[in-house]
């Protein structure tokens, strides 16, 4: 998935795909806003298992906790940042 700009919100994919992945299962389902771009990395999920690891944007995102906890957030406003691979994301406008 190619982003398009910075501060581009985005939802994480809600895959629950068995084996090794890097992206958590809090964030699954969840939108946050692109903070950076930090290049094109090895698919570690890939290289995990020995195959042949495809090139993959990492992406940094962040989140709000009351966007992550809902009503059980401690401190709401208090923001999360993940560094999650962008075949894990999707463009999310800007209404939703």
């Amino acid at each position: 998935m190619k982003l398009r700009a910075m501060a581009e919100r985005v939802r994480v994919a809600r895959w629950m795909p068995p084996g090794h992945v890097r992206t958590p299962a809090y964030l699954r389902g969840r939108v946050g806003e692109v903070e950076r771009r930090l290049g094109t990395f090895p698919n570690p999920e890939q290289a995990a298992y020995g195959l042949p690891a495809e090139p993959r944007e990492l992406v940094r995102v962040r989140f709000r906790a009351a966007d992550i906890w809902g009503a059980e957030a401690e401190r709401p406003d208090d923001l999360i940042e993940a560094e999650i691979y962008g075949h894990w994301l999707e463009p999310v406008a800007h209404q939703d």
